[in-house]
Protein backbone atom coordinates (compact mmCIF):
# COMPACT_ATOMS: atom_id res chain seq x y z
CA UNK A 1 0.00 0.00 0.00
CA UNK A 2 1.47 2.98 -1.11
CA UNK A 3 0.97 6.04 1.32
CA UNK A 4 0.39 9.77 -0.36
CA UNK A 5 1.78 12.74 1.40
CA UNK A 6 -1.11 14.94 2.55
CA UNK A 7 -0.54 18.50 2.28
CA UNK A 8 -3.75 18.80 4.79
CA UNK A 9 -1.86 16.93 7.39
CA UNK A 10 1.95 16.94 7.12
CA UNK A 11 4.21 14.25 8.51
CA UNK A 12 4.91 15.96 11.93
CA UNK A 13 8.60 17.25 12.95
CA UNK A 14 10.77 17.31 15.76
CA UNK A 15 10.17 21.19 16.19
CA UNK A 16 5.79 20.13 15.71
CA UNK A 17 6.56 17.85 18.71
CA UNK A 18 8.00 20.28 20.93
CA UNK A 19 5.69 22.41 20.26
CA UNK A 20 2.44 20.58 20.67
CA UNK A 21 0.26 20.99 23.78
CA UNK A 22 -1.67 18.40 25.81
CA UNK A 23 -5.89 18.73 25.56
CA UNK A 24 -5.52 19.55 29.13
CA UNK A 25 -3.46 22.68 28.26
CA UNK A 26 -5.85 23.11 25.32
CA UNK A 27 -9.28 22.77 26.73
CA UNK A 28 -8.37 22.91 30.28
CA UNK A 29 -12.17 23.47 31.08
CA UNK A 30 -13.25 19.89 29.33
CA UNK A 31 -10.74 17.90 31.47
CA UNK A 32 -11.20 17.86 35.12
CA UNK A 33 -8.47 18.61 37.42
CA UNK A 34 -6.89 16.02 39.51
CA UNK A 35 -8.68 16.75 43.16
CA UNK A 36 -7.59 13.45 44.78
CA UNK A 37 -4.72 12.03 46.24
CA UNK A 38 -3.47 8.65 47.19
CA UNK A 39 -1.54 8.23 50.20
CA UNK A 40 -1.01 5.72 52.99
CA UNK A 41 -2.17 6.84 55.96
CA UNK A 42 -3.04 4.87 59.30
CA UNK A 43 -6.33 5.51 61.84
CA UNK A 44 -7.70 3.89 64.63
CA UNK A 45 -9.30 1.15 64.29
CA UNK A 46 -13.15 2.17 65.74
CA UNK A 47 -12.61 5.16 63.90
CA UNK A 48 -12.27 3.09 60.19
CA UNK A 49 -14.81 0.58 61.85
CA UNK A 50 -17.32 3.42 62.57
CA UNK A 51 -17.30 4.58 59.07
CA UNK A 52 -17.27 1.12 57.66
CA UNK A 53 -20.43 0.71 59.36
CA UNK A 54 -22.06 3.13 57.41
CA UNK A 55 -21.97 1.33 54.08
CA UNK A 56 -20.87 1.64 50.89
CA UNK A 57 -18.85 4.69 49.82
CA UNK A 58 -17.63 5.48 53.57
CA UNK A 59 -14.38 6.83 52.13
CA UNK A 60 -16.24 9.69 50.70
CA UNK A 61 -18.56 10.27 53.78
CA UNK A 62 -14.67 10.30 55.46
CA UNK A 63 -13.83 12.89 53.64
CA UNK A 64 -16.54 14.62 53.65
CA UNK A 65 -16.44 14.83 57.87
CA UNK A 66 -12.53 15.92 57.40
CA UNK A 67 -13.35 18.54 54.67
CA UNK A 68 -16.13 20.04 57.63
CA UNK A 69 -14.11 20.51 59.85
CA UNK A 70 -11.48 21.68 57.87
CA UNK A 71 -13.81 24.60 56.28
CA UNK A 72 -14.23 25.15 60.38
CA UNK A 73 -11.13 25.27 61.75
CA UNK A 74 -9.57 27.92 58.68
CA UNK A 75 -6.97 29.08 61.56
CA UNK A 76 -5.68 25.67 62.45
CA UNK A 77 -4.31 24.74 58.70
Amino acid sequence: MKIEFDDENPEWTASMFKEAKTAAELFPHLIPAKTKINLSISYDADIINAFKATGENWQSRMNDVLREWVNCHPNLI
